[in-house]
């Protein structure tokens, strides 16, 4: 009896430390599952365009209705960095074969806890773009510049730096285009429009969209 309650007992912890010590998920794995099970469900089709990035794409839940005529595939998930999406561009980019990617992240990526410089965000940038040129060569990869959320003002010359570096290089390449939305979104008075944000003054309501949608459109593949 001692040795089976010494099994018992045995047995007990090593389970509890195997559950202990399992890892966690990555950070924010349970979306890419999502993604994973909406594909299963419901195929997207091939040669579309992609919208990857953070929340101001995941936020943006009726862009079909703002792009009627294209075909669109969001995978937008919120509060990701650049990072991020080249954690999982094998999962929520490269599979959808796309004629057209279009990113737009980084934003979280300045205003981290770790406060990487210009030169570390647009780098990131840079390793996202080669995967995705790597991999997809015919397809055309666009940026949308990084937004001037009113919340944020404190990281403006950083993300201004940020665009300029960005825009210089998608210059130099072949089927890529930076897509300038920063200053449209500025008052007479160079200040972020207050009223095209949501209360949290970080991400967008219709009219801020609107803005978008005008600017993007030229630039989207038939």
């Amino acid at each position: 009896m001692k040795l089976m309650a010494f099994l018992l007992l045995f047995v007990s912890a090593f389970t509890f430390a195997q559950e202990k010590q399992a890892p966690a998920a990555p950070a924010f794995w349970n979306d890419i599952t999502r993604f994973k099970k909406q594909d299963e469900s419901n195929k997207p089709q091939s040669n579309a365009i992609l919208f990857v990035g953070s929340s101001s794409f995941t936020k943006w839940t009726d862009v079909q209705t703002y792009f009627p005529e294209y075909p669109i595939i969001n995978r937008g998930f919120g509060g990701s960095t650049l990072l991020d999406v080249i954690r999982y561009a094998y999962d929520v980019i490269l599979p959808y074969q796309p004629k057209q990617v279009i990113i737009y992240c980084g934003e979280n990526d300045v205003a981290s806890g770790q406060k990487p410089s210009a030169d570390e965000v647009v780098t990131r940038f840079k390793t996202l773009y080669g995967i995705i040129r790597q991999n997809l060569p015919n397809a055309t990869i666009d940026f949308v510049s990084l937004k001037p959320s009113p919340s944020r003002t404190q990281y403006f010359n950083t993300m201004k730096d940020v665009n300029r570096q960005i825009a210089a290089f998608l210059k130099k390449q072949k089927k890529a285009h930076f897509i300038n939305v920063f200053d449209a979104m500025l008052d007479a008075n160079g200040k972020p429009m207050e009223n095209i944000f949501l209360e949290d003054r970080l991400h967008m309501n219709a009219a801020g969209y609107a803005i978008w949608q005008k600017i993007m459109q030229p630039y989207l593949l038939k």
